[in-house]
């Protein structure tokens, strides 16, 4: 939704002033030496600059305690005991064999069990598997021939790879497409240079000039390159090619200056981001002009991406959700390829000196806050170089990025008027961001439906008493049909303290959870509404505060939490609608700390629903919404819930930050026991189906490439 056009004129205001606010950060601002504040001015910032080196120190350290940890837990493991036994009888053998020519019984022994046995043994479990899967797979089977440069594997992104590679035909097919199009944009690639390894940066110039669509012009600012040959081959190049226009820095100026003056050269309406040793897909432009045409104009474009290193070989796709701002606020998850509007671009001030290493990521953080009419094309169309100095090959090869980013994010939510905190996670793989509460006496009423299991609602109970460091809240238990004595008791003895607010309400219908949740509501009186199963418990004392500091924001409806296994791994840290034929959580399995699919383990991250088993909304959210859908008694209602709020118009968000565990399905038992829960099974995943088939086919809050089959975003 674009903004009133009174607010979008104060916001650019804003925004373009904040560049000067910026300039603070230049040491040309200190002053001269003969200036009696100098010094002082000095000592300020080195202490400033002390006081991050030492968080981000503090940080690297507790990183490096837990990879320590980890690695004595591995060392010590029987199978790594096992491994180290094989391998030392392994070794007596080969020392064995290798004793001349001479025939022996060691010989013999591995020459045909290592060698031609586990050879034979390998093929005759080929054939059977390959037999056994063409009989039980449904799907139309392609065989992928290797060519050209590709891997002989049959790994997933191998095959996409195989898929999108491009023939006469289809490059035929997409320049009619092109003839077609309404709109044929100029797109203005922005390149900043500077001393690239010249193979490389050929190839870069190369994948632009082969696009198949022509509408295009490369602007490049070298930024006083000391390598003569970097002047000789643009000269090359733009001799060769009328649309390539380059400027020359006469003095370095760092990537975000570099980055302004290629931009001044641009005309096009929109501009492209492109790194001087990235590589485009041979289709990327086209691909991005077709979706312009077929959603109309947009203020943002994103792609999906990968890594290819020197050799070729590409690793690390990133297939990303659609348009998910509160994504950013853990990470640059649009990363590349980006692609803006020019002059919108130049409204906001383009890049800001200071936030070298997160200037991308600064700029879309601030672009967002004005335009937000946003495409994601799930489509690989760029490729992101690796090599020895390049950020892509490691995270600790820019350590200044990530304070460039932390204070970019800083000053981002400072715009935005929000309280907040910014910090690394671990291992410097996004960021944590806290922020404070508006009402510190607002009231939550923790929802709990419950049945006997007296032992597991106990050990829920005393976790939110004990370690809630949240103080305001009441529990609302909702006893249905219970009939064991030790429950009962349970229940007196909370009825009669006096430390927390606690009261049970009687329910003698048959068992429907979505009708137990409505009830619990018409009992509550806080502002906010905490749904939670009786077999969870409590971990990390701030819990309340974690998802009350997200729900009392006025954009978001439902805040789900990390829930954990008793081993430690994870139950649940998000919902795909679709996952499964209906919905599922993803990363189930995945070790608590992660990180999972690109440390989505530890991210803020949008879903389009999170599980009822603990998740908070705000009871003004869930009354506009008309409560739980009782036609769901048993499952799916939680989801459901949580897409009626999305249709609202509000997000719903994962919380890492705020754990419990979750002894799933202990206090009813799984769902589909028997024969006549089953049907009430089938009945509602059927209507479920219906109702919400346009999310069931395509969740925007996941990538139509990856699987939904599988928890772990797999490829299809």
């Amino acid at each position: 939704m674009m903004l009133s056009e009174n607010n979008m004129q104060d916001k650019r205001d804003r925004v373009k002033e904040k560049p000067k606010l910026n300039e603070s950060l230049d040491s040309s601002d200190l002053g001269e030496e003969g200036d009696p504040h100098y010094w002082k001015k000095q000592f300020k910032r080195a202490s400033r600059e002390i006081e991050e080196l030492n968080k981000q120190l503090d940080t690297a350290l507790r990183s490096m305690d837990k990879l320590i940890q980890q690695l004595a837990i591995l060392e010590n493991s029987t199978l790594v005991k096992l491994r180290k036994f094989f391998y030392l009888y392994l070794s007596r053998l080969r020392s064995n064999v290798n004793k001349g020519k001479k025939r022996n019984f060691f010989t013999i022994l591995f020459q045909y069990i290592f060698k031609r046995g586990g050879r034979i043994f390998r093929l005759f479990l080929t054939k059977v598997f390959c037999t056994l899967y063409l009989i039980f797979e449904i799907r139309k089977v392609v065989i992928i021939e290797v060519v050209g440069n590709y891997l002989a594997t049959t790994a997933h992104y191998s095959q996409y790879l195989m898929r999108k590679k491009l023939n006469k035909e289809i490059i035929k097919q997409h320049k009619r497409s092109i003839n077609s199009f309404s709109q044929r944009p100029w797109f203005s690639i922005v390149m900043p240079v500077y001393n690239p390894r010249i193979d490389l940066f050929t190839k870069t110039l190369d994948s632009i000039i082969g696009q198949i669509y022509e509408y295009w012009e490369i602007c490049i600012a070298d930024d006083n390159s000391t390598d003569l040959e970097i002047r000789e081959t643009l000269e090359r190049y733009c001799k060769a090619d009328e649309r390539i226009k380059v400027v020359y820095r006469e003095k370095n100026g760092h990537i975000s200056r570099a980055s302004n003056s290629a931009l001044e050269l641009a005309t096009g309406e929109y501009s492209v981001l492109m790194d001087h040793d990235d590589i485009l897909r041979e289709d990327a432009l086209y691909e991005i002009a077709k979706a312009i045409n077929r959603k109309g104009g947009a203020d943002l474009i994103y792609s999906d991406e990968d890594k290819i290193d020197e050799w070729g070989l590409h690793l690390d796709p990133h297939f990303k959700p659609d348009w998910c701002p509160d994504n950013l606020l853990s990470r640059n998850y649009l990363g590349h390829v980006c692609v803006f509007k020019t002059a919108q671009l130049r409204d906001v001030g383009g890049w800001r000196v200071g936030y070298e290493g997160s200037q991308d990521y600064d700029l879309i953080l601030r672009y967002t806050e004005i335009y937000n009419n946003v495409i994601h094309i799930p489509e690989v169309l760029y490729h992101w170089r690796i090599h020895s100095e390049s950020a892509a090959m490691s995270e600790a090869v820019k350590p200044y990025a990530y304070r460039a980013a932390q204070m970019a994010l800083t000053e981002a939510m400072r715009r935005r008027g929000m309280e907040a905190t910014v910090d690394f996670l671990d291992s410097f793989r996004g960021y944590s961001i806290r922020f404070g509460l508006l009402n510190k006496d607002a009231k939550v009423s923790i929802i709990i439906p419950s049945k006997n299991q007296a032992e597991l609602l106990k050990k829920c109970l005393r976790s939110i008493e004990k370690k809630s460091t949240y103080r305001n809240f009441e529990i609302i238990l909702i006893d249905n049909n219970s009939d064991q004595k030790e429950f009962f008791h349970l229940v007196k003895q909370y009825t009669k303290q006096n430390a927390i607010s606690f009261k049970c309400i009687q329910d003698k219908d048959a068992f429907n959870f979505s009708r137990l949740i409505n009830l619990g509501r018409k009992h509550a009186t806080g502002e906010f509404l905490l749904l939670l199963n009786n077999d969870t418990e409590v971990i990390t004392p701030d819990w309340l505060e974690a998802m009350m500091e997200h729900a009392q924001r006025k954009e978001v409806g439902v805040v789900g939490a990390k829930l954990l296994y008793d081993n430690d791994t994870i139950q649940h840290a998000g919902v795909i609608v679709g996952l499964g034929g209906a919905a599922g959580h993803v990363l189930v399995g995945e070790d608590r700390e992660g990180p999972g699919y690109f440390n989505y383990v530890n991210m803020l991250n949008t879903y389009s629903a999170v599980t009822g088993a603990c998740f908070m909304v705000r009871t003004k959210v869930f009354d506009e919404v008309d409560g739980f859908d009782e036609s769901f008694g048993t499952e799916y209602n939680d989801v459901d819930f949580c897409l009626k709020v999305l249709e609202a118009g509000y997000r719903n968000l994962y919380v890492p930050n705020c754990e419990l565990y979750h002894y799933e399905s202990m206090s009813r038992g799984h769902p589909h026991s028997t024969s006549e829960s089953y049907k009430k099974h089938v009945k509602e995943v059927n209507l479920f189906r219906k109702k919400w088939k346009t999310f069931v086919e395509n969740d925007p809050c996941y990538n139509p490439n990856l699987s939904l089959g599988v928890h772990n975003f797999g490829l299809k």
